[in-house]
């Protein structure tokens, strides 16, 4: 019986039992629709098992929208239960839980998978190339996210969800104060997740490199493949050492070392460097591909070249190379000395410099441009206020003498919100209307699009405005409640408003999809938004093969130049044309993983012998394996492509 209490939920609710249920439910749903429909055979070989990086980007979207549900259920009920004074909605351990789960699900496994997305599906056609450097290991790292998010998500209906915030500080998160098996799957879902992250910026940035078309050089690459490509570095250089840090972790809880306790040699402010370390260049991660996505739409529905490309690629790198500077801000007030939060002040203050750079390149691209409000756009001009509010505010919470007052209050969630909401997923937003129709073969609709965006928008302001009066007024974050006689009653219920209105707005995203599956015209040409870049130069929907032949670029914008200037991007005759094979093997790889996880998050020492053991033959039997490929003969191309010019 001992055994099995482990498994239980410390602290039961009718909500989690709920979820339960609707996870029950869920599953046999999916189950009797994939053997009533007869899909099983579909959903392997064209999913499960696909190496094509357009696919692979397609599943990190859909994964990535579904943790942002996910995490937007915990946001409306944090949102609720602070309402009103007093309210005992959640009790003190389920609302820690849920604001640790919020953060991390929101950024791990939807910011994270939201970016790569564009990423896997985007780069290869920017660059012109076939497919990604290593096709099998880009479906294992989307395996090793996607089974590393599924076992973080499990924890809440199984034993327990972590407790301990999302940063996870020690000794709060040690055996000590978190008791359950929560911060165990903390540590080994992200640390799963955080491997495949890992194996993709080493992809990326192999791709980059090596894989250019004809032509492209660095200096003419389109500016989201740049802000990948620098974010990617970032990636290869930081996650190792958060991948260390988890490791530590993992020993503390489950082995008993002292890396990071308060006694026997350990330090506790080990983790928070660690973690920052690699947290603060994480936000640069996600709100440089950002910005390379506001770069491609601005130009796009501004009818012009983006103004200031050299300064653009300039400050994405200083902004890369700043971010590694500046992790101690996060502990002004910990006692770290004068002269530490001096350099970490002004470093933290030079990163406005480049950043302002990049919105004035924004601004001066749509200048006397012909600009087309269409919902990308929208969600382009509207981030730039935004963001600038999230920026200034960064500013001030950048003074280390005033950080004293701003430190863990409500003022720096808005703030934080105030740049990742606008900044990244806005973006990821505009990006996925903007690239809707190349991935699906018809358009999002415009006119439920515009309803969207003002509704997140107004929703937004409503929702964390108000935290910046309230935390100046000293409301510290992380409380559950709170007394009437405080007065934050009033400007908390506005935020749970502000919250129920975003709510509305991402429903009707679904709402947009569901109208336009089933009422969109399919008759779109493979340019439907007039573009600028290399993706749009092939057909919709894409071929296996990306482009039927090499494309010979000579400038920074090849499809815009060989429309209007004749200037030919294809020359070259058709070629047989080599492509990986689908393997089950990555599925697999992920699945194991997921084993190994879950058998560590219980100390289940024999299943994590036999899961060890599995990897490591599944490993060998890839060394072993004889895959060489397959080729796409001239004559399959040539049917194919009078196929695609025929449906364009």
């Amino acid at each position: 019986m001992e055994f099995f209490e482990r498994f239980a939920v410390p602290h039961p609710s009718p909500a989690i039992y709920a979820s339960m249920v609707a996870i029950g439910l869920t599953v046999i749903a999916i189950i009797a629709g994939l053997t009533y429909f007869k899909k099983w055979g579909y959903l392997w070989r064209e999913w499960l098992t696909t190496s094509d990086h357009k696919r692979i980007g397609i599943m990190y979207m859909l994964a990535a929208l579904l943790m942002l549900f996910r995490g937007g259920v915990d946001a409306i009920m944090m949102r609720a239960q602070l309402s009103a004074p007093e309210n005992q909605l959640l009790d003190a351990q389920h609302y820690n839980e849920i604001f640790t789960t919020h953060g991390v699900v929101m950024i791990f496994f939807m910011a994270m998978p939201f970016i790569f997305a564009f990423m896997n599906y985007l780069i290869p056609l920017q660059i012109g190339a076939r497919d990604v450097a290593f096709p099998r290991l880009n479906a294992i790292s989307f395996w090793l996210f996607f089974f590393g998010a599924m076992l973080f998500n499990i924890s809440f209906v199984i034993g327990g969800s972590p407790d301990a915030g999302w940063t996870s500080y020690f000794p709060l998160a040690g055996t000590d104060f978190s008791t359950s098996v929560g911060t165990n799957y903390y540590m080994l879902a992200i640390q799963i997740s955080g491997l495949g992250s890992l194996m993709t910026g080493i992809n990326m940035v192999t791709t980059i490199i090596k894989m250019r078309a004809p032509g492209m050089t660095l200096m003419r690459m389109p500016m989201f493949t740049w802000t990948s490509f620098v974010a990617n570095l970032i990636i290869v250089t930081v996650f190792p050492i958060f991948a260390i840090a988890l490791g530590m972790g993992t020993m503390d809880r489950l082995f008993g070392t002292n890396f990071f306790t308060s006694t026997n040699g350990g330090m506790d402010m080990l983790w928070a460097n660690l973690f920052w370390i690699w947290g603060h260049p994480e936000v640069y991660i996600l709100i440089l591909p950002a910005f390379g996505i506001y770069s491609e739409i601005i130009q796009t529905f501004s009818g012009r070249n983006l103004y200031g490309y050299k300064s653009m690629v300039g400050s994405v790198v200083v902004i890369s190379v700043l971010s590694l500077l500046v992790w101690a801000h996060h502990f002004f007030t910990m006692g770290q000395g004068a002269l530490a939060n001096s350099f970490f002040s002004i470093t933290t203050m030079a990163i406005a410099v480049p950043t302002g750079v990049k919105i004035f390149n924004w601004l001066l691209t749509m200048w006397k441009g012909k600009i087309r409000f269409t919902v990308p756009m929208l969600y382009s001009v509207g981030f730039i206020p935004l963001f600038t509010i999230g920026g200034v505010t960064g500013v001030m919470l950048a003074m280390s003498a005033a950080d004293y007052q701003y430190h863990n209050t409500m003022f720096l969630v808005a703030h934080f919100h105030n740049t990742i909401i606008p900044g990244v997923v806005y973006a990821m937003l505009a990006a996925f209307t903007y690239y809707w129709p190349k991935m699906f073969g018809f358009m999002l609709n415009e006119r439920i699009g515009k309803w969207t965006f003002w509704l997140l928008s107004i929703g937004f302001v409503l929702a964390f405005f108000p935290m910046y009066i309230t935390g100046l007024d000293g409301q510290a974050r992380r409380m559950y409640t709170y007394s009437e006689a405080t007065g934050f009653g009033p400007l908390n219920m506005l935020s749970f408003i502000g919250a129920g209105i975003m709510a509305i707005g991402f429903a009707l995203i679904v709402y947009n999809v569901y109208y336009s599956i089933r009422y969109s015209p399919r008759n779109i040409s493979a340019d439907p938004w007039d573009a600028r870049t290399l993706e749009w130069a092939t057909h919709t929907p894409v071929p296996e093969y990306n482009f039927a032949v090499d494309p010979q670029v000579a400038s920074r914008q090849p499809f815009w130049d060989a429309k209007k200037k004749g200037h030919d991007l294809f020359p070259d005759e058709y070629k047989e044309i080599h492509m990986p094979n689908n393997s089950g093997m990555p599925f697999i790889f992920g699945a194991i993983f997921f084993v190994w996880g879950f058998s560590f998050v219980f100390a289940i020492w024999p299943l994590v012998i036999i899961s060890t053991i599995a990897f490591f033959a599944v490993m060998a039997f890839r060394s072993f394996e004889k895959d060489d490929g397959r080729h796409i003969t001239v004559k399959e191309i040539e049917e194919t492509e009078t196929k695609l010019r025929g449906a364009n």
